[in-house]
């Protein structure tokens, strides 16, 4: 690990502890056992840390998809379609499954999801990109992929980016509930797993 990772790394684990404006540079510098003046080689500022941070947790997110095998964000929706269209509903549950524990437990993604909630009243620039990232562009991708799916006769006809909201609200609030408490995991997924049940009864054709 290079220097400037580790700077991250560090920057992540006390931001998430302390808080973005409780913690300092010097406390990044001393977690990572450099002197100020190095870190400064490195990142010109403390929101230059963060930014390096948000790309990080971009990367995970990204890598997740490679994982699974699932279409990223991007403009393929077409292809991302054909993909959900493959899946029965116990595919599905055991892919959202896997995305959610993933969110769940990974150690980038879940301390960048405490660092949004405990700056989220006091930082509303690091709440925006939370919420860039974990709200809007997770219901604008799925409100594309719904309605895509219901041109091609996969889903019912309807309000696409309710569609999006009833499926992604619940994974989000299960986020939000057990994020501190991840022992309790298995609770969380029999609670997804009937969400994701009554999704599918209420938008998926029958093959």
């Amino acid at each position: 690990m290079t220097t400037k990772e580790k700077i991250t790394e560090e920057a992540l684990t006390l931001f998430a502890q302390k808080g973005y404006k409780g913690t300092s540079v010097k406390n990044i510098a001393d977690a990572v056992g450099i002197k100020d003046a190095s870190l400064y080689n490195h990142f010109k500022s403390k929101q230059e840390i963060f930014n390096s941070i948000v790309e990080l947790v971009l990367t995970h997110i990204s890598s997740l998809s490679k994982t699974l095998g699932m279409p990223q964000y991007d403009k393929q929706y077409t292809t991302a379609s054909s993909f959900y269209e493959k899946l029965d509903l116990e595919g599905l549950k055991a892919l959202s499954r896997e995305a959610f524990l993933f969110y769940l437990t990974d150690p980038y993604i879940s301390k960048f999801w405490r660092i949004a909630h405990m700056e989220q009243y006091t930082n509303p620039q690091i709440y925006t990109m939370f919420r860039k990232i974990f709200m809007e562009n997770a219901i604008s991708y799925q409100e594309q992929l719904f309605e895509e799916m219901m041109k091609e006769g996969v889903f019912y006809q309807g309000d696409a980016k309710a569609a999006a909201i009833s499926f992604y609200s619940p994974i989000y609030l299960l986020l939000s509930m057990y994020s501190d408490q991840p022992e309790h995991k298995e609770e969380a997924l029999e609670i997804l797993d009937r969400q994701i049940e009554e999704f599918f009864r209420i938008y998926r054709k029958k093959a």
